[in-house]
């Protein structure tokens, strides 16, 4: 007899957008493995007898960390615990969720996936940038920003993306936001084109700066900006000064 494993989407950062299904979960979990990017609110919502284990991985870390989450996942499984996969955002949108249910399929270890907000969309709510709209936006599309570095080629063609998308949002990609900048004005979009950068999205730490497609890539450079960050590109990034709704306070410095 073997467990189950929940692959749980914690959301974008503030604690307060998780999912009920999300929270009733980590109450009832034998073992929690935990990426980087949940908050540690969200962790102290699990219980003291829980086993949880911390799983995050930054960039860089080579294939073999997956591989070591994918054993632990299985091994509690096969002890018949309830398991908790929790991930930032959503499991299956560059959340790795998908290659994790398919090796939990194939020891036949049962699951389910419980979706969360995406870093993304959430990020871009609070900033006050829709990310569609009826006047500037009647597409979106969810770029990767860091490819698998085993493929043998880039998946994403940027050039095309510039003439057939209206907005754009790039996760993991802030330290490639000149490369595709270029390749965007290479593929016909405006150099005017407004883009947003959001550093740490819906949490009080969340800093966003704007600029263009020529010129981001220097603000982002002078602000210091650094991961974990959105990149949004589009018209609809101008509308966040009429529709942005919440209020960042912003700390005083030490006397």
């Amino acid at each position: 007899m073997t467990g189950k494993v929940y692959l749980v989407g914690a959301g974008p950062g503030d604690p307060k957008l998780i999912t009920l299904r999300a929270v009733e979960l980590l109450k009832d979990a034998d073992v929690v493995l935990y990426d980087r990017l949940v908050s540690k609110k969200i962790i102290s919502m699990i219980p003291k007898r829980t086993k949880a284990i911390y799983v995050g991985r930054a960039v860089g870390d080579d294939t073999r960390h997956q591989d070591g989450t994918n054993e632990l996942m299985v091994k509690y499984a096969k002890l018949n615990k309830k398991v908790v996969r929790l991930k930032g955002g959503d499991p299956i949108i560059f959340g790795r969720g998908g290659e994790e249910a398919e090796f939990l399929k194939s020891f036949k270890v049962k699951y389910e996936i419980v979706p969360g907000i995406t870093s993304g969309i959430g990020s871009a709510t609070y900033a006050g940038i829709p990310l569609t709209h009826r006047k500037y936006a009647s597409s979106v599309v969810f770029v990767t920003g860091h490819e698998d570095p085993e493929k043998n080629e880039e998946i994403v063609k940027w050039k095309k993306l510039a003439k057939s998308v209206d907005t754009i949002v790039i996760m993991m990609g802030l330290s490639r936001i000149g490369i595709i900048s270029k390749q965007l004005i290479d593929g016909g979009m405006k150099k005017s084109t407004p883009v947003a950068v959001i550093q740490n999205g819906t949490t009080p730490k969340q800093k966003m700066i704007v600029g263009t497609l020529t010129n981001i890539a220097s603000k982002v450079k002078k602000e210091k900006m650094s991961p974990p960050a959105n990149i949004i590109i589009g018209e609809v990034v101008k509308l966040h000064k009429t529709i942005g709704w919440k209020k960042w306070v912003k700390k005083k410095p030490l006397p």
